[in-house]
């Protein structure tokens, strides 16, 4: 039986790959409440992206494959604007097995950056008891790593195909091959031993949305994440 472990999930406007560092700034009471909990036992919580089709007790849900974030630094609060900086790193990915809402409703009228907004969510967290948890729990299940490597070759192509898709985006601006290869080397994709790490930067690179690169996290096999990247830089 595949094990399975209960986790705090995020849901963001954004994928996070494995390896990959997230600087995330907290204001918000229920997120700030995960992460004190956070600390409290394993220093980590899953990244979704949020799923605008989709609520659990009125806020978005998650979609149904993540990241583990593990924090890597957490910084005192900012006394003046009451935010919480942290640091983290992508580990493994997750599927979603079974989400676990959380113990407040989002309100209909509810703003995160306001005053009202957060004393709102506060009285709401007394009214159900602060023992509560503010924040959606998801029961989880790791997915392997892709482990098989990724060839010289089959980089290359992907760095072609990329090329071509920069390219026609900047029309009717002409783009030199020097400035693709500057990008490339901006972002240290320049390599001859390349990673499945380097395969998730490129793709980041090339992407028009969030949603594009949520299919590339849910590939399960190299060929299928090979396909889904020229599928997305022949768009």
């Amino acid at each position: 039986m595949t094990k399975t472990k209960i986790i705090p999930i995020f849901p963001l406007d954004l994928v996070l790959f494995p390896n990959q560092e997230l600087p995330l700034k907290i204001f918000e009471p229920r997120y700030k409440q995960m992460i004190d909990d956070c600390m409290l036992t394993e220093k980590e919580f899953g990244v979704c992206l949020s799923n605008s089709d989709m609520t659990v007790s009125s806020w978005e849900a998650p979609y149904g494959v993540g990241t583990i974030a593990k924090i890597i630094d957490c910084k005192d609060i900012d006394t003046t604007s009451g935010h919480l900086h942290i640091n983290t790193k992508g580990h493994n990915r997750f599927r979603i097995i079974q989400i676990i809402p959380p113990c407040i409703k989002q309100p209909t009228d509810y703003d995160p950056f306001s005053i009202e907004g957060i004393e709102k969510i506060d009285d709401l967290h007394q009214d159900v008891g602060v023992q509560g948890k503010m924040y959606i729990q998801a029961e989880v299940e790791l997915i392997n790593d892709i482990e098989e490597s990724i060839s010289l070759q089959e980089w290359n192509a992907l760095i072609e195909l990329w090329k071509e898709k920069i390219t026609l985006l900047a029309k009717p601006q002409n783009i030199s091959a020097y400035e693709l290869d500057s990008l490339l080397e901006r972002y240290y994709l320049n390599t001859e031993i390349p990673t499945l790490d380097y395969v998730y930067s490129l793709c980041a690179l090339g992407a028009s949305s969030p949603k594009e690169l949520q299919l590339i996290l849910e590939s399960s096999s190299k060929e299928q994440l090979l396909e889904k990247c020229k599928n997305l830089f022949r768009k």
